[in-house]
């Protein structure tokens, strides 16, 4: 038997494996995102598609082919208790390839139900679920790093929570970041858990500068006027903001990629993230491209975000794409990287470390996963920044029992 998940840009090599092993007599099983939002295209790959939960579907497919009774589909929902899932085997892993072997989920799911998201693929129905908060921090200590990815699609969704979550992960003097949204911001006293909790960055999908394209997506979100505020507020507890763009919506001309560039440049954001709009199969955003007449292929494997693959309303195909590689070359060049400074003299040399080996080291990232020396050269570079997050935790800590003012800024030289 052989499973495999089908992921939309690389639908193709799954399916040419599948093939392969089919011929050789294994079971296929095809699962993931792709198979729920084109189940057709991929059923004549497989023995059998899974439809949901892999969890919950896993044990009933292996007890199905162990009694020769197989069946074309599974499918299952997401509403069982989140915290009754098994944690990863992280012993699986070799840790000296991998920047940390800590990847974290925490949540599923997400308050918003964006357009063009594929949390809205059709058929796609997942509430938000929390594990609780101590058997996060348990799987988090258990695996003895001391920097951890949560890679929930929205760890603030719910706010409660992520304060509950806080405190369970306070007391490890570890480091973590997350993805939430910017409306994380509303509350101060939670931002600044987020900081004592060992948070030293968020990635937030700001996606566009413009209040009509996100308004035509449907995003719960601030006013863009107000963003610059809420970076600032992240800023002041010590707290690293990558920023999301998405680039090609119906309100974008060609001035986009220079107004982008620039406010990312202002606000010195640590580390922005580019996307070209990308209509994904089964979304909302493709159902109204596709009455529109404006897809213009279904080459899925240039679905990546990286290549324009409908007809935007104010630019060519081509432009958008030149002004994509454009804003990447703007925001990562020397100049750039010099300008989005932090302000604390302390924190430009992390920052500058964290800058130039993400986008302007891509041949010494290969010889180090070639020789498995990624764990090597990292860690002590993460074992810096913890040390240094732990001593300003400890200066806010005692900020917020000399003063009852919360708002009260700390340098976090990280």
């Amino acid at each position: 038997m052989v499973a495999i998940t089908v992921h939309l840009t690389f639908a193709r090599r799954a399916y040419e494996l599948a093939d392969w092993y089919r011929q050789r007599g294994a079971k296929i099983i095809l699962g993931g995102l792709h198979v729920l939002s084109c189940p057709d295209e991929c059923a004549p790959h497989a023995d059998a598609l899974a439809l949901g939960d892999g969890v919950q579907l896993w044990p009933r497919i292996l007890k199905d082919i162990e009694a020769g009774c197989l069946e074309p589909r599974y499918v299952a929902a997401y509403e069982n208790d989140y915290s009754d899932d098994p944690s990863a085997r992280r012993s699986l892993l070799p840790r000296r390839s991998f920047l940390t072997t800590t990847s974290l989920i925490a949540t599923r799911g997400c308050h918003n139900r964006c357009g063009f998201c594929y949390l809205a693929t059709d058929g796609l129905r997942m509430p938000y679920r929390m594990r609780r908060p101590q058997q996060v921090a348990d799987e988090f200590a258990a695996d003895r790093q001391p920097y951890a990815v949560f890679i929930d699609n929205n760890l603030g969704s719910r706010p409660d929570y992520l304060h509950a979550l806080c405190a369970a992960l306070r007391p490890l003097n570890k480091i973590w970041s997350a993805a939430v949204t910017i409306d994380v911001t509303d509350d101060p006293s939670l931002i600044r858990n987020l900081a004592l909790a060992g948070c030293t960055g968020v990635f937030i999908g700001f996606e566009s500068l413009t209040d009509d394209n996100l308004a035509d997506a449907r995003k719960k979100t601030p006013r863009t006027s107000d963003y610059a505020r809420r970076v600032r507020m992240l800023h002041d507890v010590g707290i690293q903001v990558n920023g999301s763009f998405v680039l090609g919506f119906d309100h974008d001309r060609k001035d986009v990629f220079a107004r982008t560039a620039r406010w990312v440049e202002e606000n010195r954001l640590e580390c922005a993230t580019f996307h070209i709009l990308t209509p994904y199969p089964g979304t909302p955003l493709f159902r109204q491209m596709e009455a529109e007449g404006r897809i213009l292929h279904r080459d899925w494997s240039l679905y990546d975000t990286s290549h324009a693959v409908f007809q935007p309303k104010h630019m060519t195909p081509e432009e958008l794409e030149y002004g994509y590689a454009w804003i990447y070359q703007r925001l990562f060049s020397h100049a750039s990287i010099w300008r989005r400074r932090p302000q604390d003299w302390r924190a430009v040399p992390l920052y500058l470390a964290m800058s130039y080996l993400y986008k302007r080291s891509n041949r010494f990232w290969h010889q180090l996963i070639k020789h498995n020396w990624v764990h090597t050269v990292w860690s002590p570079l993460v074992e810096l920044t913890r040390l240094r997050h732990v001593r300003y935790r400890h200066r806010l800590a005692e900020s917020d029992a000399r003063t009852s003012n919360p708002g009260q800024v700390v340098s976090a030289g990280v």
